[in-house]
């Protein structure tokens, strides 16, 4: 009897320790939903959401830090109440949640600024890490939601951030490490056990290679529903994952449609059903429109992201129309790389309406932070279209860092540990009042040196020989400009060499130096003349350049002379004239630039003994111009606006590569608020914008009329402005475009394309400019549509000559009509 009850409590205890187990491992596999700085528990989305003032038994908090709170709603339409609350961290601490062993997770942290007394939005400044991965790095919040806002044309005040790793062995720990004097903060946490296999290990890399997913942590960067609506979390059980649209994000809106079937949708086999909710493949951009120049032009999507990181791009297909194979063959470029080619989606599904994923890797050099993806026809198939149904973009780690601080955020010196900020802000405030103080002490002393030195000099000044005429204005960058009623004050501004005074780059040279270099500014170097002055050929350090001196009388003066310096200086691009310094000694306006040895690309279409353009180089020309003033209007924080593209603008250098020149009328475009820029009329006649002549009101579509006057120019090779010529063909822009309505623009092309350009190129290329030249700017395309336009324009021009037997692959006509291998055009 006594063994008998041995055995039943040893049973007993057996089950009640597997009960235990059992509990314990149900509780560590639930997800986790945490509403920082809360004191209660909230429903939102559907999930109860615990309050981190109270938590249970599976996370603890290592420091509480301080809360936050406001009673208004910031407006998000899923989170809202949700964002109410947050908790700050002016120290570290840490998140601890107790995973089972080797549970990979997903983590999504909510960051919601909110104002307080206590703390500037706008200070904080901190790292994340999870367990050993690195997942932020000098995360400013504030920053990034405004960078968001503005790549997007988006009102979003708030952010979130979703990342997956491997726990390993250990429990899951979130750490918030604030930077310096800045503090961490957090909103809301998620932490979602994923059971199935969500990601296949080892990934295919193009190229064939196999990479290793082990170890490795992600983040989310992008997660699209493609030609369908937004799904927010709630739409996705298993995740709780939400998909944007996809049209912030495509190269050109015109080249695709959407397609959609709302029924009998179902997973191409059951693991499938844990990667995207069917909502997903329901809709769909194929790549057939007809109102596209071409219509079979590649679907474009271009991506921000960060470089010297892999990226595991998945793609999300369901064939929703065809029932049958070889019906749909596409290709698949991945960073202008091929990933694959006669895909078939109908044939990988084995059906129609059978939605599964796949899955490309690749890796961004140091050089990039631009991912594109393309899909178009497959040449050997047809005109068959492409399809996509959703897009999902994961940054791999690097040595367990997934952070990428971003260049915009200056964080100063690491604070040496113990030191006590308010310690630190005090020494920084004397240093700052000795400065100062020191600072005025010398400003004061050197006016008084210079209000002698000037009343001493007055008399011999008076007497002087007045070298500019009236209104001639010269410039003093590095301090006030002289007045337009005292021409001769300037002579006692303070003259600094290129080392004091200036934060612009580039050199500053002297009078003497520039002398030098020109020989005296001897009239055989001459080798352009403008409405700014004359420029000449000089040599600097054994290098030749250009150096544009402006003169005296010239209808261009300091405000063009101060734009021009502005612009250059905030610009870098292969298609843009680099400034290397400038003169403003001694009365002069001189600016020194890159020598380009080909001259202007009108030199080569007219009016010289230059040899004659081959179609492809006019082309690349344009090509190279078009990227020029592209990255004009959307590189910078707000778009410049050229505002005097003509082709005496547009330079070449020894390669004939084309860069943009003259910024001197150049006007930043309008807020995103605003849709044009008020302002009087500039330009040169015969490439004005007539929408803009008549309103006064400037865009970026007014280069993008101006440049259609351009292609104009380079197919015709005539001025666009010639009196002498009948009454109909005085206007070039006119003229052609008559011409090219009628499917006729051959009747008015350069004799020297006479059997070098296709019937079809040319006809391409009339379209292309002939929509620059629409009356209404907002029929107009955009720069970056142009210059898709004429990279697929060259693309087929190359096919065409590969068919036909033209030329090799990879060769060009050169300027005399013969081919040759010397220059490949940049990689589009």
């Amino acid at each position: 009897m006594a063994s008998v009850r041995i055995m039943a409590s040893n049973g007993i205890l057996v089950v009640v320790i597997f009960s235990v187990l059992f509990t314990s491992a149900e509780a560590q596999a639930r997800p986790l939903f945490i509403n920082c700085g809360a004191n209660a528990s909230t429903i939102v989305d559907g999930r109860k959401w615990t309050a981190d003032s109270v938590p249970p038994n599976n996370f603890t908090l290592s420091y509480p830090g301080q809360i936050i709170s406001t009673s208004a709603n910031n407006g998000d339409p899923v989170y809202g109440d949700l964002y109410k609350t947050a908790r700050v961290f002016n120290t570290t601490s840490m998140y601890s949640f107790s995973m089972a062993r080797g549970t990979f997770c997903m983590i999504r942290l909510h960051f919601c600024p909110l104002s307080s007394e206590n703390f500037n939005v706008n200070g904080s400044l901190f790292d994340v890490k999870a367990n050993n991965l690195k997942l932020v790095s000098k995360f400013d919040v504030v920053e990034e939601i405004s960078w968001r806002n503005r790549k997007n044309s988006s009102k979003f005040s708030s952010l979130m951030k979703e990342f997956f790793l491997d726990t390993g062995l250990n429990n899951l720990s979130i750490q918030f490490i604030p930077n310096h004097e800045g503090f961490a903060f957090v909103s809301a946490i998620e932490v979602i056990p994923v059971l199935g296999k969500l990601f296949a290990d080892p990934a295919n890399r193009l190229g064939g290679n196999e990479l290793s997913l082990t170890g490795r942590g992600m983040e989310t960067m992008y997660r699209l529903n493609m030609g369908g609506p937004k799904l927010d979390s709630g739409k996705d059980p298993n995740l709780w994952t939400s998909w944007d649209t996809d049209e912030n994000y495509m190269f050109s809106l015109n080249t695709s449609s959407t397609v959609s079937n709302t029924s009998a949708i179902s997973y191409a086999s059951s693991n499938e059903s844990s990667f995207a909710p069917l909502m997903v493949y329901e809709s769909a951009r194929v790549s057939s429109d007809s109102r596209v120049l071409e219509r079979r032009f590649n679907m474009s999507w271009s991506f921000d992201v960060d470089p010297s990181f892999d990226y595991l791009i998945r793609l999300h297909f369901c064939e929703l129309t065809y029932d049958i194979a070889n019906q749909r063959i596409f290709r698949i470029f991945i960073n202008k790389k091929t990933a694959a080619a006669n895909y078939d989606v109908f044939e990988h599904a084995k059906g129609r309406n059978l939605a599964y994923h796949e899955d490309y890797v690749d890796y961004l050099s140091s050089q990039g932070d631009t991912l594109w993806l393309q899909l178009g026809s497959d040449p050997s198939s047809g005109d068959s279209d492409a399809i996509l149904n959703g897009l999902e973009i994961f940054k791999l780690s690097q040595n367990d860092n997934l952070a990428h601080a971003l260049s915009r955020i200056d964080t100063g010196i690491q604070e040496e540990s113990g030191k006590k900020p308010k310690i630190k802000s005090f020494w920084i405030a004397i240093s700052s009042s000795v400065g100062i103080l020191m600072l005025f002490m010398l400003s004061s002393t050197a006016f008084i040196f210079l209000h002698i030195r000037r009343r001493k000099k007055k008399k011999k000044i008076n007497g002087q020989h007045n070298s500019n005429p009236p209104g001639w204005r010269p410039l003093f960058l590095h301090g006030a400009v002289e007045s337009i009623t005292n021409p001769q004050a300037s002579k006692a501004a303070p003259k600094f060499n290129g080392s004091l005074g200036s934060n612009r780059p580039g050199k500053m040279f002297t009078f003497h130096e520039i002398k030098l270099a020109t020989n005296n500014f001897n009239e055989s170097l001459v080798i352009g003349v403008g409405g700014f002055g004359k420029v000449f050929k000089g040599i600097v350090g054994g290098m030749a350049v250009a150096i544009k001196r402006a003169h005296p009388q010239s209808q261009q003066g300091l405000k063009e002379f101060e734009t021009e310096i502005e612009m250059l200086s905030k610009l870098r691009h292969r298609h843009l004239v680099s400034m290397i310094g400038y003169c403003d000694e001694q009365n002069e306006m001189i600016l020194v630039y890159e020598y380009m040895a080909e001259g202007t690309l009108r030199s080569h279409l007219f009016g010289s003994d230059k040899p004659p353009l081959a179609w492809r180089r006019r082309l690349e020309i344009c090509i190279g111009a078009a990227r020029g003033l592209h990255y004009l209007h959307t590189g910078a924080d707000r778009s410049i606006i050229h505002r005097d593209v003509k082709t005496t603008n547009i330079l070449l250098d020894q390669n004939f590569v084309a860069k943009v020149a003259d910024f001197g009328l150049s006007k930043a475009g309008p807020a995103l608020d605003q849709t044009h820029v008020s302002t009087a009329v500039k330009g040169s006649f015969g490439y004005l914008d007539p929408e803009y002549f008549r309103r006064e009101q400037l865009t970026q579509k007014s280069d993008v009329y101006s440049f259609g006057v351009v292609l104009f120019e380079v197919i015709c090779a005539r001025a666009v402005i010639n009196p002498a010529l009948p009454k109909e063909q005085v206007n070039l822009a006119e003229w052609a475009l008559r011409w090219q309505r009628r499917k006729s623009l051959e009747a008015v092309v350069d004799r020297q394309l006479e059997g070098k350009c296709s019937a079809d190129s040319l006809r391409k290329f009339g379209e292309i400019a002939e929509k620059c030249l629409a009356d209404d700017c907002r029929s107009r395309p955009t720069m970056g549509e142009v210059l898709w336009h004429l990279e697929s324009l060259l693309q087929s021009h190359e096919e065409h000559g590969v068919r036909v037997g033209l030329r090799p692959e990879g060769e060009e006509e050169d300027d005399s009509g013969l081919l040759s291998s010397h220059h490949k055009p940049e990689e589009s």
